[in-house]
């Protein structure tokens, strides 16, 4: 099978990355993406800033191979906040520079729809670890593969608004009033200005739409904004505030505890979405309990995203049966324990499946766990491009150093108010630490 490609679901930054290890390693890759071009995921978020400055996003192997043809990482100088991208500069400065540069390597418009061992159905043991793997792509073509490196992230599948984890009745007869992202509110004004918004979630980007949506109210008097949280309190969901080591997220909840003191922002807290009901051309949201809201405009659902392992249905995998992470690696990033900084390294060992040669990486293999590091996605497909190449060493030297408190995946608005470390959810920190996976060598 050394003949055969590795296929790579995914033309995203860590998919992209993985097909540059491949290619430093003498493998040969073919990158599938089911999307126009390379990043178009992140092209879809392409008005929102990452918390991550243009030296944490660029992978060492992708560097390697761009730099030969011209290009070179932006200059942080030359940007308003510091060395942040939105996801359309990541895009359009990297993501689409890189593809070009493995050329052939990579195809768009082609998603995949399913992984099999050759010959053999989930149930049939034998020749699992000789047969090489099939993948098949929507438009009937079919391409054997020696592995499989499933980089499609989780972008396509947000959590639904119902509360307890799929939709609320009536949520998908309403889909054209329910955004699962975060808004831009400059490109669809008109759809926000002066309406009413029910806002549902309480991470990062939840507070990101907060304050986008309150200073457009600012500028459109009768834009009214219902923040809705499943917990009973608001408690700590606004974080540290100055005290915070996240700075940027210091500044985020800020922002948002200041827009809801000043009655901005009205906050309904216990609301478990059960129901969704037409009022005209408004919808109302109906609690488990029987609570109902005043009709909104529109509704912004921001409960975070989840993995589609539909189309691995005959591949054998080990998920964790909560997080949907390979089971080896859901101890090291239960959100319940690790924040964005406290997640160890990890690469092939923790990544592995029960079917050999298929490996989860980048924000899929987090399962639904949102505490992704773009520097650990890339150090994660090096390890497993050196362990596809019999590079068996250098796979288990699992090793990533980070700014002290961590390289957040996330994203948020800080280009109005930046701080003073450069507005980054991980700005610069003067300490860095090196962490290494305690089971590296096991």
């Amino acid at each position: 099978m050394d003949e055969l490609p590795v296929v790579v679901v995914g033309a995203g930054p860590v998919g992209l990355a993985a097909a540059a290890h491949l290619l430093e390693r003498g493998l040969r890759p073919l990158v599938l993406e089911a999307g126009p071009q390379a990043g178009a995921a992140v092209a879809q978020w392409r008005h929102v800033r990452l918390f991550s400055q243009w030296s944490e996003l660029v992978d060492p192997a992708a560097r390697r191979l761009l730099e030969p043809t011209g290009w070179r990482a932006p200059d942080p100088d030359g940007y308003p906040t510091d060395g942040y991208p939105t996801g359309e500069q990541w895009a359009a400065e990297y993501l689409v520079p890189l593809a070009e540069a493995l050329g052939d390597h990579v195809r768009v418009k082609a998603r995949v729809v399913g992984v099999a061992r050759r010959g053999r159905d989930r149930v049939v043991d034998s020749g699992r670890d000789t047969e090489p793997l099939t993948v098949h792509i929507d438009n009937g073509e079919r391409i054997t593969a020696r592995a499989v490196i499933d980089a499609s992230g989780t972008w396509g599948e947000p959590n639904p608004l119902g509360g307890d984890g799929l939709p609320a009745a009536g949520e998908r007869e309403a889909a054209d009033r329910i955004g699962y992202r975060v808004p831009d509110v400059v490109g669809e004004q008109a759809r926000y200005a002066g309406k009413r918004i029910a806002v549902a979630g309480s991470g990062h980007s939840a507070l990101t739409a907060l304050i986008a949506l309150t200073d457009l109210a600012d500028k459109h008097p009768g834009t009214h904004v219902t923040w809705l949280l499943r917990r009973g309190t608001v408690g700590a969901v606004f974080g540290g505030g100055e005290a915070d080591q996240l700075p940027a997220r210091g500044a985020l909840g800020l922002r948002a505890r200041a827009a809801v003191k000043a009655g901005h922002v009205e906050v309904v807290t216990g609301f478990r979405t059960a129901a969704v009901e037409r009022d005209g051309e408004r919808l109302v949201l109906v609690s488990e309990d029987g609570h109902r809201l005043d009709a909104v405009d529109e509704v912004v659902s921001l409960t975070g995203f989840r993995p589609d392992h539909s189309w691995l249905s005959e591949v054998r995998l080990d998920l964790d049966p909560v997080l949907q992470a390979p089971t080896r690696l859901a101890p090291l990033v239960d959100p319940n324990v690790h924040s964005c900084g406290s997640v160890y390294p990890h690469g092939a060992n923790e990544l592995r499946h029960p079917e050999p040669g298929v490996y989860l990486v980048g924000m899929k293999s987090y399962g639904r766990a949102p505490t992704f590091l773009a520097l650990t996605g890339y150090e994660q497909v090096r390890s497993v491009a050196a362990e596809i190449a019999g590079d068996h060493e250098s796979a288990a030297e699992v090793e990533l150093t980070l700014p002290e408190t961590g390289v957040c995946g996330g994203s948020g608005v800080f280009d109005v108010e930046p701080t003073s470390s450069g507005g980054g959810c991980c700005a610069a920190p003067v300490a860095e630490l090196t962490l290494t996976a305690p089971s590296a060598r096991s």
